[in-house]
C-alpha cells in the first residue's frame, strides 16, 4: 500500500469530518457540532492554532488523521508538541499509517524547534498501546482532570 503524510487541506473537509466522527465514536463520546466546527477553524486557521496531518492513499482515500499544537512549558526553553488527537480507519491498522502519522508529527517537532512530543490514550486503547510501545517511551504521569 502507498501512502502519503500531508497537510490537511479544506477540500478534505467531507473526509476529515468522517474521521473526526469515527475517532469521537471509538472513544465512546460525543462532541456538539459547534465544537466539531470551531476544531476545523481551528486546524484551518493561519496564526498556528492546531495542526492536522492526514493519511493519504493512491486513490485520494483519507486512511488517518492527527491532530497538536505546540505549547509553552516552565520547564524548557522550547516549546513542547501535544499530540492530540490520532486516528486510523480500522481497515488500515497495523499497515504503517499510525507510524507514519506519528514520525510527521516528530519530524514537525524537530523542525519548529519542540523539546518533545508527547500524548496520552486510554488504557482500554491497547492496539494503539502495542505501536506507542515501540515508538515512545511511557511517562510516569498519571492525569487529573476537574
Amino acid at each position: 500500500m502507498s501512502i502519503t503524510v500531508r497537510q490537511v487541506k479544506q477540500s478534505d473537509h467531507k473526509q476529515w469530518l468522517a474521521l473526526w466522527n469515527a475517532y469521537l465514536v471509538f472513544y465512546e463520546t460525543e462532541l456538539p457540532e459547534e465544537v466539531t466546527s470551531a476544531t476545523w477553524q481551528k486546524i484551518n486557521a493561519t496564526d498556528g492554532g492546531i495542526e492536522c496531518l492526514v493519511v493519504e492513499d493512491e486513490d485520494g482515500a483519507l486512511l488517518g488523521m492527527t491532530q497538536f499544537l505546540y505549547h509553552l512549558t516552565s520547564w524548557s526553553t522550547e516549546p513542547r508538541c501535544y499530540l492530540h488527537d490520532l486516528y486510523t480507519v480500522p481497515e488500515s491498522r497495523g499497515q504503517g499509517v499510525a507510524r507514519a502519522l506519528i514520525k510527521a508529527v516528530e519530524d514537525d517537532a524537530k523542525k519548529e524547534g519542540a523539546c518533545e512530543v508527547y500524548w496520552m490514550t486510554q488504557e482500554f486503547n491497547e492496539t494503539a498501546r502495542k505501536l506507542y510501545d515501540k515508538v515512545a517511551t511511557k511517562s510516569p504521569f498519571i492525569e487529573y482532570v476537574i
